[in-house]
């Protein structure tokens, strides 16, 4: 892995959070999505969150960003509790933690130019036009985008390409702290690749943070320092990412690691095997 070492300054502070969504009908009583998830994120850290579909992690980055309520626990950004910021605070603290999400393109205006786009953060904060304008500049070099993409529109670009400009918006402010909300899971393979490298190497030159939800644990082996494994609303098992993806100790995690395909078809028949016997194992070890 070849991002930064990161300090032990604790940037984020998740504590026995919890978040609870209403049932479906007029009496049904709500429904537990975390179950007392507690994480840290450092300084200049990745910490990666994996868990398949289902599992609650995107839950995890919704909650810190303030778009679900928690039903309980608390959420601490620089040791000030944002647990339950109002939206004036919220707007104050984009400044400091922004978001990348899954889709590139509907989280981007397709009526406005890219230039506008990374403008418009900017101008909120009261930055003149024209360091605005030089910002966008910069931040176009910075992910890889020709100066002249200022002037184009979402859809003159390929999915690789918004995803890079997703990240510029998200740098514009300059943020301490990044949720990168499945960020390459609609690309293929080698703009994945390339936008991952990009996240690095923008880490290594800024010391910005990520808290990085993903549900390939290869993913989260290429960009992390340390891993948190959620399995039904809570956490699993955490630890180095190189220890965690490479020699798990929690049947769950073990079952995420045989399920990532390989070429040799033996290979993949013995792991589909294996699997099988971990899920069952689980299934009868747990509590009814």
């Amino acid at each position: 892995m070849t991002t930064p070492q990161p300090s032990d300054a604790a940037l984020l502070e998740i504590s026995d959070l919890r978040v609870a969504y209403p049932g479906r009908g007029l009496r049904a009583r709500p429904q537990e999505i975390l179950h007392g998830v507690s994480l840290t994120v450092r300084e200049g850290e990745t910490l990666g969150i994996v868990g398949e579909s289902g599992s609650g992690k995107t839950t995890i980055g919704r909650a810190v960003l303030g778009l679900v309520k928690p039903s309980g626990g608390t959420v601490r950004y620089r040791g000030q509790d944002i647990t339950h910021a109002s939206a004036g605070e919220r707007r104050a603290l984009a400044r400091e933690i922004q978001v990348v999400f899954q889709d590139p393109y509907s989280s981007l205006n397709p009526s406005l130019t890219i230039g506008d786009i990374l403008t418009e953060p900017l101008v909120v904060q009261g930055v003149s036009s024209a360091d605005a304008r030089s910002r966008v500049s910069d931040l176009l070099d910075q992910v890889g985008l020709p100066a002249d993409a200022s002037e184009r529109l979402p859809r003159e670009f390929s999915g690789g390409q918004r995803q890079r400009v997703a990240i510029a918006r998200a740098l514009a402010p300059r943020p301490r702290l990044i949720v990168c909300d499945e960020p390459v899971s609609a690309l293929d393979l080698s703009n994945q690749t390339r936008v991952l490298e990009l996240l690095i190497g923008i880490q290594q030159r800024s010391g910005v943070a990520y808290l990085f939800v993903s549900h390939d644990l290869a993913v989260i082996r290429h960009i992390s320092h340390r891993v948190g494994v959620v399995h039904r609303g809570g956490i699993v098992e955490t630890g180095p990412a190189a220890t965690v993806t490479s020699t798990p100790r929690h049947p769950y995690t073990q079952r995420l690691l045989l399920a990532a395909p390989v070429a040799d078809p033996v290979e993949q028949r013995r792991r589909r095997h294996e699997r099988r016997n971990l899920a069952r194992a689980e299934h009868v070890e747990a509590p009814t």
